[in-house]
């Protein structure tokens, strides 16, 4: 007999580090969804940017389905094809000359932080350890990335963690320059501060931290996570600020919803990660690894990268109309299809309600922040799902602008 499954099946059996809605999906086609009410929803939330190129995608389903019947996992004393096939991909099409595979953005990032200590210690000795982030910064949730992501809500009850690690604001050169010094291993840094509210980095700033890094022979790292794999327009953001960093992490869009992340560095620095100084046991699996090289071959192509433009344009002109109609929105920001759209003070705090409305008129969206909207979707979506869930969402913000005047 099959057992029934509703949204109190979570408070039954699930830890309760989350709180999901009343939703429960179980069909997704391009860039619309259905939960097990039949209800449709359209998808500007792309699994918090990370089906780049929507549900049940074809072509992947029919790579996935290829290589399941070749070969899921290998341990890695042994390599693979996808792998290095993937692995050479990366690097032909970006600054890097070698690649680690892992699991997640987090897992990414862990070895992006790791290595860059190990360089500094192989080159400059122990006192060389130091790593400067940014205030609002989400770099993953183990106890080293959470360390480095500036939100110290992430760390509360975790402590002690990993020490040596500074922070200052995004898009301040000044304080960079008075907290950076010659024990700084590392500057890390998202080309868009994505949870921290969608705040692109000016790209004189861009620019100056890596002369900075320069300067103090201080390694710069790229936190693409969320900004990579075509999300902005280009197949990597750092593409777009002139600025090259010497190691950069991918996941979420690489593998459309596969888990896997990935670490690129140049030759110079990837030497430090010498036999055994780390390892994933699922890091670089076939299956993965054939899915995000699909991936890569469809997104980085002009059809699909100047579409993202074109749909940013869309996006924005017409949260614009509703902002002339509604006047919710203080700023609209962002790049490419990773766009954020800041509620006035008077909604400040309650982002999260015009999530909830949006849901209810059957659209996805997301939040960065209790103050900012986010929309992540789909690189390829519809234009006439861009159209129609706009259109939802106008309906959601009514409903939300009449309850606050009515309040």
């Amino acid at each position: 007999m099959t057992q029934e499954i509703t949204r109190a099946t979570f408070d039954e059996v699930m830890v309760p580090n989350y709180a999901p809605s009343a939703i429960i999906p179980v069909r997704g086609e391009g860039s619309r969804v259905w939960d097990k009410e039949d209800k449709e929803y359209i998808d500007f939330a792309g699994g918090i940017a990370v089906t780049a190129l929507g549900h049940s995608n074809p072509t992947l389903v029919d790579v996935m389905r290829e290589q399941a019947g070749k070969i899921w996992h290998l341990s890695n004393v042994m390599t693979n094809e996808p792998a290095l096939r993937l692995a050479k991909k990366l690097t032909e099409k970006t600054f890097a000359d070698r690649v680690f595979f892992a699991n997640s953005g987090a897992e990414a990032n862990e070895a992006a932080f790791k290595l860059a200590r190990r360089y500094a210690y192989d080159h400059f000795g122990p006192e060389k350890h130091e790593i400067v982030a940014f205030y609002k910064s989400f770099h993953g949730r183990t106890l080293f990335t959470v360390s480095v992501g500036g939100q110290a809500k992430y760390k509360e009850g975790f402590e002690p963690t990993p020490a040596g690690i500074k922070h200052c604001d995004y898009n301040n050169i000044e304080q960079l320059k008075a907290i950076i010094s010659d024990k700084t291993c590392a500057v890390v840094m998202e080309p868009i501060l994505g949870e921290g509210g969608i705040i692109p980095a000016d790209l004189e700033f861009a620019k100056q931290v890596r002369e900075l890094c320069d300067q103090n022979n201080a390694l710069l790292v790229f936190d693409e996570v969320q900004s990579g794999v075509g999300r902005t327009g280009t197949l990597f953001a750092y593409e777009q600020t002139g600025v090259t960093p010497d190691i950069m992490t991918s996941a979420k869009s690489l593998g459309n919803g596969f888990p896997v992340g990935a670490m690129l560095a140049t030759d110079a620095v990837a030497k430090s990660f010498t036999f055994g100084t780390h390892g994933s046991t699922y890091g670089g699996n076939p299956m993965a690894c054939a899915i995000a090289e699909a991936v890569v071959d469809i997104i980085d192509t002009p059809e699909v990268l100047e579409g993202v433009k074109k749909r940013h344009d869309l996006f924005v002109a017409g949260l614009n109309a509703i902002d002339q109609k509604y006047h919710v929105f203080k700023e609209i920001r962002g790049m490419g299809l990773l766009i954020g759209a800041e509620v006035v003070d008077q909604y400040a705090g309650n982002a999260g309600k015009f999530l909830a409305a949006a849901a209810e008129e059957g659209l996805f969206v997301l939040v960065a922040g209790p103050d900012v909207l986010r929309f992540a979707p789909s690189l390829i979506i519809p234009e006439q799902d861009i159209a129609e869930g706009l259109a939802r969402l106008e309906k959601a913000i009514a409903t939300v602008v009449e309850q606050t005047q009515a309040a």
